[in-house]
């Protein structure tokens, strides 16, 4: 019985198959991204001023405003499930005026730092600007809490990507690394933002690690 010969061309025929088929799936996912794109940029994003732009960040001066939060038990990469369908259906109509809240961005991860709230993080969805504390609906499911949040400073590391842990913490040593060598200080802990829905393709995604610094013109006027 003869020897199976692998014929070169049919070798390099299959490679340029393949190559192909990867181009078209490539292909394929950044049309549909694009296609999404406009619905991403719909949605209204938290508004700030940009202060001044340092290598590997951004700073960043945020206006007040509300968020509605929850808190979810779990591992960094799981737990955005369970946390989104919460608030998603307070903004829903799940409220106590059963109005639906316009959906803006970023949606917000930060580890829980109460005792007691190991493994925990918190999870919250910027209000829109139109509401106050006194005409947004109030929450019915008693997981959700309404917050007023102050104007702050913060530093704003950005990245694209998949939402893993290990992705965001490279995101997070960059920006901490970046905050200290630009002799800022930091207040509190870094926070994981997004701001594209989960069925837009990976490198088309824009994340950020965020961290409020302490603000110079303040410690100046005291």
């Amino acid at each position: 019985m003869p020897f199976p010969i692998a014929l070169p061309w049919r070798a390099d025929a299959h490679r340029t198959r393949t190559r192909i088929r990867r181009r078209a799936a490539l292909l394929a996912l950044a049309g549909f991204g694009l296609l999404m794109a406009p619905a991403a940029r719909a949605v209204d994003a938290a508004p700030y001023q940009v202060v001044q732009q340092y290598p590997n960040f951004e700073l960043r001066r945020y206006s007040p405003g509300l968020v509605a939060e929850t808190t979810v038990t779990g591992d960094f990469d799981g737990v955005g499930n369970k946390a989104f369908t919460t608030l998603a259906d307070y903004i829903g109509g799940k409220n106590r005026s059963g109005a639906k809240i316009a959906m803006t961005a970023p949606v917000i991860q930060a580890p829980a730092t109460e005792p007691g709230a190991a493994d925990s993080y918190l999870f919250a969805f910027v209000m829109p600007s139109t509401y106050t504390a006194a005409t947004l609906p109030p929450p019915t499911d008693p997981q959700i809490r309404v917050r007023e949040v102050a104007a702050r400073l913060m530093a704003a590391h950005r990245y694209s990507g998949v939402w893993s842990q290990t992705r965001y913490r490279q995101a997070e040593a960059i920006l901490l690394d970046a905050v200290r060598a630009a002799g800022l200080n930091t207040v509190g802990v870094p926070v994981f933002a997004r701001y594209n829905p989960p069925f837009m393709p990976w490198f088309l995604r824009r994340n950020e690690v965020l961290i409020e610094v302490e603000d110079p013109a303040e410690a100046t006027r005291h």
